[in-house]
């Protein structure tokens, strides 16, 4: 085995500066954050891919069974859009996110526009949705009429359930 190409292979991968690197504390503030892990999404990102790339998602968008009840509240978001921003690295985002896929899908309702779009740990998004939504916590579910005014929003977790939080938004907004 040849050590000296496996040690220039290291020292590629290795860092060119470790300034402000110091184990156990956070980097110094001329350090911006890193947008995100190597593994975390960041950016706009397909549901397939999403389901694909992230286990936790596709395990809780095959375990989620949603009701009869549950698929025909989601006409209601029939012509709309919606907006979600999520962390791939986020608990409730793991939930919610493919909750809504599913019923997406098993309701075959017609929305505009769906948008998935991963934010990172700082919660920021590299087309600065963060800022354009006022985005505080993920995950955070927008609703948008067709002209793109918010009709409202689930942060975090629904209160009732994912279908019927989203069919009050819609109520609330075409009254």
């Amino acid at each position: 085995m040849n050590y000296a190409i496996i040690i220039i292979a290291l020292l590629a991968l290795a860092p060119l500066s470790t300034q402000g690197a110091v184990p156990g504390l956070a980097p110094s503030p001329a350090t911006p954050p890193s947008p995100a892990r190597a593994s975390d999404a960041y950016g706009s990102i397909h549901s397939e891919l999403l389901l694909a790339r992230y286990p936790l998602f596709a395990s809780e968008y095959a375990a989620y069974q949603p009701s009869a009840g549950e698929l025909a509240q989601m006409q209601s978001l029939e012509g709309l859009q919606v907006v979600a921003l999520f962390g791939s690295w986020c608990h409730d985002s793991e939930r919610e996110i493919p909750r809504l896929l599913k019923l997406l899908q098993q309701s075959e309702v017609e929305l505009s526009s769906l948008q998935l779009e991963a934010v990172n740990q700082q919660k920021q998004h590299p087309q600065q949705l963060h800022s354009q939504y006022n985005l505080r916590y993920t995950s955070t579910i927008i609703v948008l009429d067709q002209h793109g005014q918010e009709l409202g929003r689930i942060i975090e977790k629904p209160t009732q359930s994912l279908a019927e939080d989203l069919a009050k938004i819609v109520a609330s907004g075409t009254k």
